[in-house]
């Protein structure tokens, strides 16, 4: 195959991550990624399935399972069975940092009624002030005897949380802002000079937005997201920024990657996408939950040697975004290892397992970039400075497949609103589809 530059493939890449950015702009929630997520696997032919159900999988097929409304795992099943020629697996997380309601939805003060929010996740708390922000994520309401539970987006400037003004804090900019998140982060979502609950005012919204009362309303996962869609920039549009990028952009190489694939390969093919990896990923539908491994056993099938014999055959990829170095600040990257935009997909290497890469992982990922001619870097965080984790190494712990972290660089991650090179979503889709199918590993 071609080798793969941002000059020579400007409009592949920027037609690549278009894709990704529409699908970031339709996804403010994981409730909506995993949805959209649902959407693309269902047109590609993919069959869902239901956990509570008996399975009958057939060798060539397609398949999904949707966990919690979160987290979802595809998979195309090999030619071979799965204790024969393993599973190749990409892993990615559906979450990413924000503001999240608490069960009472909004508190009055000074004549407004303000949302009663929580910071999710290592979150860059500054960049949320200033911001049009909308609400989007599902509620839960009684129907009958049952409940029902519905995804629900409001995408309009519903609130703002509004800096105070310089006079007032004069030390700001020699300082930094520094915001308490109990008593400063609260976003004004209307006037309230009246008797009663403020939360009144949100539950007949989204009463209204799911057919039904607002006594009805049970309970709710909902959470803030900035409205400013994603677009290019730089004389070439080298360069895009958009919110949730961390991890949205790996979620759909994912999805991309699996789509690609033919059916007529031995190995069986299988993404993993969870939620709830910005907060350690241990519950229900996380990577360290027994969501794959339910689903992993089930494909495996009858005898109690199958899983363990499937899993001694097979690799996976943990996709999460990487440190690309900033301009400003590369002081804080080791200077040999340190990524660039528009480079190519990065391996991240930790000797203490905060990533899952080993020598004969990322052996293996170098392989197939090479093979489908795509660029590789490296990255390795300052051993004086604090790395932080994917689901990597839960992942690889709890499946015991081996496995290397790897992703694309980007800056400002965790902020609002993030930033990576356009050229590189394409060729971390080649690498992970090539990863899939690649018959040479063993």
């Amino acid at each position: 195959m071609t080798d793969l530059t941002f000059e020579t493939t400007l409009a592949d890449a920027r037609a690549s991550a278009q894709g990704l950015l529409d699908f970031i702009d339709a996804s403010p929630t994981p409730y909506h990624a995993v949805d959209q997520a649902s959407r693309a696997l269902q047109a590609a032919g993919f069959e869902a399935l239901r956990e509570d159900t008996r399975w009958v999988l057939e060798p060539g097929r397609a398949y999904y399972v949707v966990r919690g409304s979160g987290s979802i795992i595809a998979f195309r099943l090999g030619t071979a069975p799965a204790a024969e020629a393993g599973f190749r697996l990409l892993g990615a997380h559906t979450d990413s940092p924000n503001l999240r309601l608490k069960p009472r939805l909004a508190k009055s003060a000074h004549g407004y009624a303000l949302l009663d929010v929580e910071p999710y996740g290592g979150l860059t708390l500054a960049t949320w002030t200033d911001r049009d922000l909308g609400l989007a994520g599902q509620v839960s309401y009684r129907a009958g005897e049952t409940v029902q539970t519905s995804l629900v987006r409001f995408d309009k400037a519903l609130c703002r949380i509004p800096n105070l003004a310089i006079h007032l804090n004069r030390t700001v900019n020699d300082e930094g802002l520094k915001l308490n998140k109990h008593s400063h982060v609260a976003p004004v979502l209307a006037h309230f000079a009246g008797e009663g609950n403020p939360s009144d005012l949100l539950k007949e919204m989204l009463a209204e937005a799911v057919g039904t009362t607002p006594g009805a309303i049970l309970g709710h996962d909902l959470m803030l997201y900035d409205l400013q869609r994603g677009a290019f920039s730089g004389l070439k549009d080298e360069f895009f920024q958009v919110a949730r990028l961390d991890n949205l952009a790996m979620t759909h190489a994912c999805l991309c990657a699996l789509l690609a694939t033919p059916g007529d390969v031995p190995q069986t093919r299988v993404i993993g996408l969870y939620d709830h990896e910005e907060v350690g990923s241990l519950s229900s539908r996380g990577a360290d939950s027994s969501f794959m491994q339910d689903v992993l056993t089930r494909i495996a099938g009858d005898g109690v040697d199958q899983l363990p014999r499937a899993v001694a055959r097979s690799h996976q990829v943990s996709a999460d975004m990487a440190h690309g170095v900033h301009p400003c600040y590369a002081d804080k990257h080791d200077g040999t290892h340190s990524p660039v935009m528009n480079g190519g997909p990065v391996i991240k290497t930790n000797v203490n397992t905060r990533y899952a890469t080993e020598g004969s992982t990322g052996a293996l990922f170098r392989l197939a970039c090479q093979l489908e001619g795509v660029p590789v870097q490296e990255f390795v965080n300052r051993p004086d400075l604090a790395c932080g984790t994917t689901i990597g190494p839960i992942s690889a712990g709890r499946l015991g497949v081996p496995t290397v972290d790897v992703g694309n660089p980007m800056w400002a991650m965790h902020s609002i609103r993030e930033m990576a090179g356009t050229a590189d979503h394409v060729l971390m889709g080649r690498a992970l589809a090539r990863f899939l199918v690649e018959p040479g590993f063993p």
